[in-house]
């Protein structure tokens, strides 16, 4: 069966155009600094400084294209970091979630909820899944093989959708852990 490039989400943030324009200024423009590997995505050269009960994390990437809702994606680590809770939820799925305050070079945004670890997940097409034998929303394991730290991920979200490109996403604690260095290969266990 082919393998999955596991990729290394770091911290990051989404906010809405809104959001965007009260951070950056009425005139401001998202430009694109790099594309990510999912189709539309991209890092932009705008960033920001998060905000929590204890610390501030300066320089965070904002990604792109605009979201529905303010969302801030970070490692349990870093959730502990800057004294808030490590509330691990899929991307998207912000209800209930932490508050956390975002500052920009012309203006701040308080986020009632939208901190969250994101679940680790692997992105596929329709095709994929039939190929791997698995459905959206799936729960599966998935083995990372590397030189000195090889690791199984259990509660790993299958994620399907048209417009998706194969990879599993992990955050920085997840990929230290794994030993994860350069390009990195993984496959589903079942």
């Amino acid at each position: 069966m082919r393998e999955i490039l596991v990729e290394t989400s770091a911290r990051h943030v989404h906010v809405t155009e809104e959001q965007f324009k009260i951070l950056f200024g009425e005139d401001a423009k998202i430009e694109v600094r790099a594309p990510l590997s999912q189709p539309g995505q991209f890092v932009s050269f705008s960033r920001v400084d998060i905000v929590g009960p204890k610390r501030t994390i300066n320089n965070v990437s904002i990604l792109g294209p605009f979201r529905k809702a303010g969302q801030v994606e970070i490692s349990a680590t870093d959730a502990r970091t800057i004294g808030s809770p490590a509330i691990i939820r899929e991307s998207g799925d912000v209800k209930g979630s932490a508050p956390i305050k975002l500052v920009g070079p012309n203006g701040e945004v308080e986020l009632e909820e939208g901190l969250i670890v994101a679940k680790r997940h692997i992105h596929m097409t329709p095709e994929d899944a039939k190929e791997f034998g698995v459905k959206n929303g799936e729960i599966v394991n998935f083995e990372v093989k590397t030189p000195e730290r090889s690791l199984i991920f259990g509660d790993v979200v299958v994620r399907v959708r048209e417009d998706f490109a194969l990879a599993m996403h992990i955050d920085t604690d997840e990929s230290n852990a794994a030993g994860c260095s350069g390009t990195v290969y993984g496959r589903i266990v079942k």
